[in-house]
């Protein structure tokens, strides 16, 4: 899918339009809507010039440019949702800058609702209904008032996204049916790098919603973004003094307790911006959080044995893994952000980011392994193993952006040149210590969350023996450099108004992997004493574990101390530590030129981007039949030409028709470009896994309509429908029996496979209820539902038989779902919400038996907050997560078969919020 429209032909129509337009005198309009009562910006209040109909959305700050104005006599007419429009006279002189600041009263109200959770539905639509492309926007408000620890879980209440959870805390988003890989997440204008040595996917938990102002979310591209990204484009927008008309200081301390381990939690967060000299200003937020808690977990790994080969009758279970964690997470998030103002005609920023995400795990495990799969109730043979995994991780990033804008006299430039850094140090751990016991008469009752059946011998340490001991310790690091500037004019072609816009981004990514791996084994050929391997040496205290018995736990601190006591490089993997480790270079340099024209209540936006991708990837692979290791390294590259075509129809003020078309791409993640090789031989049989450096990115065609109508005070209905067309999905596939693999038995690796394509269709429904009589008028309503449906194909060969077969998109929820009621005085706020997901595609685990494939169950989460402000500065709140105990579950293609089950309890929150605001 790729499109050959020659740039030149474009730039030399856009040059001409601006060539042909008058060379009369011009000057500049500007000034900033605020909320007449209160001073405050209204962010997103539409501005128009009556006679020459040109239009704009006031900023966060809630200013407003119109360069290049030719000079006379104009209306101003200002319109924000819940306000009475506004409309000032104007007049423009040669080479000079008018300004015009815009006082709004509420219709119904002293003042607009600019706090809480009314102002921030206003503020969210207002910008949303004035945006060109398919837009939502969380406001900083929003994040507050919802008992979320992070954006991703702020963001699972937007229409058509939902989140992937770890250990119940909400880490990565998906947008519209569509993988956390598939989409695309920057801060301040500028790509976020991802911890995880194997992924895009940013987990937005390590950014606290403390330091933020608002998170948007674009579900259709316009040719001067960034165009990878299939579901959505996720931007982050931080704290500046200029979003506030007056200093601003926000306090709040807050302790937590989950029901599941009792254990209290701190958090502390505190932010601060103040305007010096009108100039200057400056934003500073922090935030810290530290949190015990923990999870009882049962999975059997999807390992179901379906003797009926038509269904899924006759199942028997492979093992089963008992499963406890102990887990302290702490959060720290810090950003420091300036902004100056040296001129009336330019605006500089710099932005800054350190998040830091320290995440300690201990998890003891029981596993039980039988010869021969087991049904319910049946008792054989099994192998136990006990094993404890010890370690921490700390995932840090690191971000600055610099950047401003300049207003000539009829052309606007932006700028921005950003260093971001995001790395994931994991020391040395104790990534599994196994102790053994063959036990009799074990077995298993239940399908769908396992209980262990076993004698007393189960529970006795002295019964097992240790096995294995295996360390590891790695290191993470992915590097973006990128600059980039946009020039932009306002003109007018036949006597319509239009804008013509080009810039250019260079982007350079680094991407590196480490990892060292020791196996301890044969302990007695190292000098170990029997007595010194058995379980009892090392045990502690009995698990507390909610899903049944299960026996004492592992000390790490013994295990350290025989550890310490072997010779460590005898015991290195050198395999292991060696085809894991990688460098993946990535250049991007795009282009691309935009426009729009508008006719009466029609908005034309169309443009075409040009991006060219460069790959280059340094590894090792070792070959198991002749011994040796193998340098690996390779380069590839790719032209892209994305061609968009975006059409917005303002029915009125408050009813918008949007119509695009665009063309987006989503680059293969680091896990699958990875170099890395293994060849082994077993009984004559060749088996081969390795990465692939040469996949093609995922290339889309995006269709999307929509109908937007906004009423009253705070109210919205809108639908929406969108298709994707998507090539060169990528699996992981067993190429064995073909091209340079018809010999070997197995050969796994990811390949492109053919097209996909999803399809859906979004609702949403917001009201406030401000009609009513006392006290009912307080009432909100904001709810939403997304329907999507997606297929993709997969192939395979079964004795030189190409077969094939049709799988959901993974990570594509069929319906997602959102409702929040609340009410809202002067004296307090009270919010009850619901966040719903339907059963995904987790992973496909034998590609020719769909029985095996992994999907994550329906989940559904209720969220409780209750706000009293004691004073209109002090508030005291009190907010209720997972009310339900929903739990986390996994299943083998029928949800009667687990593959993993895991239990998480409530957790309540108090604190106390100061605000000058």
């Amino acid at each position: 899918m790729q499109f050959r429209t020659p740039l030149s032909a474009i730039a030399l129509a856009i040059v001409a339009a601006g060539s042909s337009a008058n060379v009369f005198a011009v000057g500049k309009l500007e000034g900033q809507v605020r909320d007449k009562t209160s001073q405050q910006p209204l962010a997103g209040a539409s501005v128009t010039l009556k006679e020459l109909n040109l239009s704009q959305q006031a900023g966060r700050d809630g200013r407003y440019f119109f360069v290049g104005i030719n000079d006379g006599d104009y209306t101003l007419v200002v319109n924000y949702l819940g306000a009475t429009p506004m409309e000032h006279k104007v007049q423009i002189a040669d080479k000079q800058t008018t300004q015009q600041d815009v006082s709004l009263s509420s219709k119904d109200v002293e003042h607009i609702m600019v706090v809480g959770q009314q102002g921030a539905l206003s503020k969210s639509m207002n910008r949303q209904r004035g945006a060109d492309n398919v837009l939502n926007v969380v406001s900083a408000d929003v994040l507050g008032n919802f008992p979320d620890s992070n954006i991703s879980e702020s963001l699972q209440r937007v229409p058509g996204l939902s989140i992937e959870r770890d250990q119940g805390e909400g880490r990565f988003v998906r947008v519209r049916g569509m993988a956390p890989d598939y989409n695309s997440v920057s801060m301040n204008g500028t790509r976020l790098p991802s911890p995880e040595s194997d992924r895009r996917a940013v987990a937005l938990d390590v950014v606290p919603s403390d330091l933020l102002q608002s998170v948007e979310v674009s579900k259709t591209l316009t040719p001067d973004m960034d165009a990878d990204a299939l579901g959505g484009a996720i931007e982050v927008k931080s704290l500046s003094a200029f979003d506030r008309e007056d200093t601003y200081v926000n306090l709040s301390a807050e302790a937590s307790q989950d029901s599941l381990t009792n254990n209290t939690n701190p958090k502390l967060a505190a932010s601060y911006s103040d305007v010096i000299g009108e100039k200057l200003g400056i934003a500073i937020g922090a935030s810290w959080y530290n949190r015990d808690f923990g999870s009882d977990n049962v999975e059997t790994g999807g390992n179901w044995d379906f003797t009926d080969d038509t269904g899924y009758g006759k199942a028997a279970l492979e093992s089963v893994d008992q499963r406890d964690y102990e887990i302290n997470r702490e959060r720290l998030g810090i950003g420091v952000n300036f902004d100056y103002r040296p001129s009336d005609d330019t605006d500089l920023y710099l932005r800054t980011l350190y998040s830091e995400f320290d995440d300690t795990e201990t998890r003891n495990s029981a596993k039980t392994k039988w010869k021969s799969p087991l049904q319910a109730g049946e008792l054989s043979q099994g192998k136990t193993t006990r094993s404890l995994k010890s370690r921490t991780e700390n995932q840090n990033i690191t971000s600055y952006v610099l950047g401003g804008e300049t207003r000539f006299e009829r052309w606007t430039l932006d700028y921005q040149a950003s260093h971001s850094t995001a790395r994931a140090d994991k020391p040395r751990d104790i990534a599994g210590a196994d102790f053994v016991a063959k036990i009799d008469d074990t077995g298993f009752s239940d399908t769908k969350r396992p209980h262990i059946i076993a004698p007393e011998s189960y529970y006795q340490t002295d019964n097992f023996e240790l096995d294995e001991i295996e360390l590891a310790e790695s290191k993470a690091k992915d590097t973006i450099n990128s600059a980039q500037f946009d020039l932009s004019r306002q003109l007018s072609l036949g006597g319509y108004p239009a804008e013509v816009k080009t810039g250019v981004k260079l982007s350079r990514r680094d991407k590196t992997n480490r990892e060292e791996v020791w196996i301890y084994s044969d302990f007695a050929d190292q000098g170990v004493s029997d007595d010194a391997l058995l379980l009892s040496q090392y045990s502690g205290d009995e698990v507390d574990y909610s899903l049944g018995r299960f026996g004492a736990g592992i000390n790490a601190s013994p295990v350290w101390d025989l550890v310490d006591s072997l010779d460590a490089d005898a015991n290195r993997d050198d395999i292991e530590s060696t085809i894991n480790d990688f460098d993946i270079t990535e250049d991007v340099n795009a282009a691309y030129l935009m426009g729009h024209l508008d006719i009466g209540k029609l908005r034309i936006l169309t443009g075409l981007r040009f991006e060219q991708n460069q790959w280059d990837s340094k590894g090792h692979g070792f070959d198991g039949v002749s011994g040796e290791f193998i340098d690996i390294n390779n380069t590839s590259d790719e032209d892209h030409w994305l061609p968009a075509l975006h059409l917005t129809y303002r029915y009125s003020d408050n009813t918008v028709l949007r119509g695009a078309w665009t063309n987006t791409l989503v680059r293969p993640t680091f896990g699958q470009l990875a170099p890395g090789y293994l060849r082994e031989e077993d009984d004559g049989d060749i088996d081969l896994t390795f990465g692939n450096p040469h996949l093609k990115s995922l290339e889309s065609m995006n269709f999307d309509l929509s109908l937007e109508h906004y009423f009253g005070n705070i109210g919205l209905v809108s639908a929406g429908l969108f298709y994707k067309d998507i090539d060169n999905f990528i699996y992981k596939a067993d190429l064995a029996g073909r091209g340079d693999y018809v010999d070997a038995h197995s050969a796994v690796t990811y390949i492109n496979g053919d097209s996909a394509h999803i399809s859906g269709i979004e609702l949403s429904y917001v009201q406030e209820f401000y009609f009513l009589p006392e006290p009912f008028n307080g009432l909100v309503l904001n709810s939403n539902l997304t329907y999507t449906d997606s297929a993709a194909s997969i192939s395979w060969l079964d004795d030189g038989v190409e077969h094939s077969r049709d799988i959901p998109m993974p990570s594509q929820s069929d319906i997602t779902a959102n409702l929040s009621l609340g009410y809202e005085n002067t004296y307090a706020s009270v919010w009850l919400s619901a966040a719903y997901k339907s059963e995904y595609l987790q992973e496909v685990s034998e590609i020719d038996d769909s029985r095996l494939d992994l999907y994550e169950d329906s989940h559904l989460q209720w969220d409780f907050v209750a706000k009293a402000h004691i004073t209109t500065s002090l508030t005291l709140y009190f907010k209720g997560v997972n009310l339900t105990d929903e739990p986390y579950y996994s299943y083998a293609g029928n949800s009667a078969y687990n593959a993993q089950y895991e239990a998480y309890g409530r957790t309540f929150q108090l604190g106390v919020q100061y605000t000058n605001y």
